[in-house]
């Protein structure tokens, strides 16, 4: 049986998971080792209000459980991409389109030439994708564009190349496609690449095993999505991603969730936090 609706599997669920998982700890005595329930509300745009908070809990963690989704194999995530999301306004001048079209220097078209080119970049960077997600500008269909702005979502997976490909998106904003058009970009928040070292394998097989134990077979897997345990990982906390109950079609009005494992995913993170627990 499913249920359906925006966000019921990323992640609705997760939270749900994680709060009753939570309560069963403290209803049975607690854990031997500090548990944090951390719960925030704006890692689709990057965390950028949250990511101070997720750096203050993971700093000296000795695991992190990330509840995103379980992938629709039923596998939970060892590894992800890294990503940023940009920013780019575009100053131009404004004139009439019929009378004085000449007198004008077109934000549009400026900011037309700069997206051929950021969509261009992974033929440069291999395994890398450039998305701009969001365009606006203009003032009247009549008058040569003054302003435009567009939003650009770029994914990387070697942190090597991190500040490469953010000195080709700043080079391609900043270069004058269009004679008197300026541009001015910025960052408006950031995942960091999620890598599966020898402690994160540990714990991978931890779990593992206690998803065993409630009758569940799990496998890791990597995905070319993003999250907030990029931040964990990369702060040397050892990180396992999409816990959370299964699902899929994220982000689309046919998402669904998969009721029937709510309480087997719930059951293999109590069992994961108890090992733990007892060896800590």
């Amino acid at each position: 049986m499913r249920a359906f609706g925006p966000g019921v599997a990323d992640m609705k669920a997760g939270l749900v998971m994680n709060a009753f998982v939570l309560a069963a700890f403290a209803r049975h005595g607690g854990a031997e080792l500090p548990l944090v329930g951390l719960f925030t509300g704006d890692e689709e745009i990057g965390s950028p209000g949250s990511r101070p908070i997720i750096e203050r809990e993971g700093k000296g963690a000795y695991c992190v459980f990330n509840a995103e989704p379980g992938r629709i194999s039923g596998n939970v995530v060892t590894g992800r991409r890294g990503g940023i999301f940009f920013r780019c306004d575009i100053k131009g001048k404004a004139a009439h389109a019929g009378l004085n079209f000449e007198d004008g220097h077109s934000a549009i078209l400026a900011l037309a030439r700069k997206i051929e080119a950021w969509m261009a970049l992974p033929k440069r960077f291999p395994g890398t994708t450039t998305n701009v997600g969001t365009v606006a500008g203009g003032q009247s269909v009549n008058t040569v564009a003054p302003n435009a702005t567009c939003d650009i979502d770029l994914r990387y997976e070697n942190l090597a190349e991190r500040e490469a490909l953010i000195g080709a998106i700043e080079a391609i904003a900043t270069e004058t496609s269009v004679e008197g058009t300026s541009a001015k970009i910025r960052i408006l928040g950031e995942f960091m690449p999620m890598r599966q070292t020898p402690e994160a394998k540990r714990l991978f097989d931890l779990y593992v095993a206690s998803a065993r134990e409630v009758g569940l077979e799990v496998g890791g897997e990597f995905t070319r999505s993003c999250a907030d345990s990029g931040l964990t990982a990369a702060m040397g906390a050892p990180t396992l991603c999409a816990t959370g109950p299964v699902g899929g079609k994220a982000h689309s009005p046919d998402e669904y969730l998969e009721l029937a494992t709510l309480i087997p995913r719930a059951s293999a993170l109590a069992r994961t936090l108890a090992v733990i627990r007892a060896e800590g």
